[in-house]
């Protein structure tokens, strides 16, 4: 009997151990992201939660931050509610038109009036990231749709208003000069060819045949800082987890139209990109990418199937760093922690 006490004793001091343990996996995680936010450029946002607890970690993620092409989630759940309510078919075609081109993907080089299915438009939007895509997507579908919709995912105060792809660049160029509206989309697919900094603006001065004494922006950074300031295409990490959340959970579509989007956001599929370079390849994880001018996102479900009995969903950004290199390595940093803190030490991947 005194052997068996002490078993169970032991047994039950683990069991507070491990409890505890579990429990400060936020405040491990906190020391790690504002370590990995000290020793990095720009600044960083992170959400996480875990669904089967309820517990959540908040870096940042009330703020607004913009979303790149990780909105091209919300145009997706968009399109395939239409689908669910059978007010669409995934072999419906669409037609190509001169408004929709813009880059980046390969669809921008389809001659217009090219005859593209919606099923082929989503595995592009998603798996390319084919911008061209997305804007025929929401034209499909509406823009006011898809901003109603993700109203109804991420709730008005977390959620700025969703454009096309192509009224991004308009946006951005108007910063510069107001008759950058009046760009052909052929003229931004080439202006888009010059790079980002002063090459960008003469090419966008010459297209326009503005003088630079005419133009109302310094730089390009400038532009864009505007531009950003105004909060389009832009969520809080909060609201955008949320959307995940019920997506995992069967709340947004049925089941074969969210094991579709599953599927075009790589659950079967290791990228060893970003986030997920830092994530145990042993794991499930959806996801999806955004970049632009110095801001950058990576967003997914660490588990999402059966309900997301087991998730953990996880919604990063950067601001104010190189997109690409160095939003990389910060990602893949967060990656790392999360699966020292919140997985229990899993091996990352290599």
């Amino acid at each position: 009997m005194p052997r068996l006490l002490f078993a169970l004793t032991a047994s039950l001091c683990l069991l507070g151990v491990e409890t505890a343990r579990a429990a400060d996996w936020d405040g491990s995680l906190k020391q790690e992201i504002e370590r990995i936010d000290r020793e990095s450029p720009g600044t960083l946002g992170v959400y996480v939660k875990r669904l089967k607890s309820g517990e959540s970690f908040n870096y940042g993620a009330d703020q607004s931050w913009y979303l790149g092409s990780t909105v091209k989630v919300p145009i997706a759940i968009a399109v395939l509610q239409q689908l669910d309510a059978g007010k669409l078919k995934l072999s419906d075609t669409m037609t190509l038109q001169p408004g929709d081109r813009i880059e980046a993907g390969q669809l921008v080089w389809r001659q217009p009036g090219a005859a593209i299915t919606v099923d082929e438009l989503l595995k592009r939007m998603l798996g390319d990231s084919d911008n061209t895509a997305a804007n025929m997507l929401i034209r499909k579908v509406g823009v006011e749709q898809v901003n109603a919709s993700a109203k109804d995912e991420m709730g008005n105060d977390g959620l700025g208003t969703l454009t096309t792809l192509a009224q991004v660049r308009y946006d951005v160029y108007a910063e510069l000069h107001p008759d950058a509206r009046k760009l052909s989309n052929d003229q931004l697919v080439k202006i888009a060819s010059a790079p980002i900094g002063p090459q960008r603006v003469e090419a966008l001065r010459n297209a326009m045949k503005v003088g630079k004494e005419d133009l109302k922006a310094k730089s390009f950074d400038e532009a864009y800082d505007r531009y950003y300031q105004r909060n389009l295409n832009s969520a809080t990490l909060v609201a955008y987890g949320a959307m995940l959340e019920k997506l995992v959970q069967g709340k947004l579509l049925k089941p074969d139209s969210t094991q579709k989007l599953f599927t075009a956001m790589k659950i079967d599929i290791f990228t060893n990109y970003r986030l997920q370079a830092g994530l145990p390849r042993s794991v499930k994880f959806i996801h999806k990418t955004g970049t632009q001018h110095r801001r950058a996102c990576h967003s997914g479900v660490i588990n999402p199937q059966n309900g997301g009995g087991d998730a953990i969903v996880v919604v990063t950004c950067a601001a104010d760093l190189d997109e690409q290199r160095e939003a990389g390595k910060v990602f893949e940093r967060v990656g790392r922690a999360i699966t020292k803190t919140v997985l229990g030490g899993a091996t990352a991947a290599r």
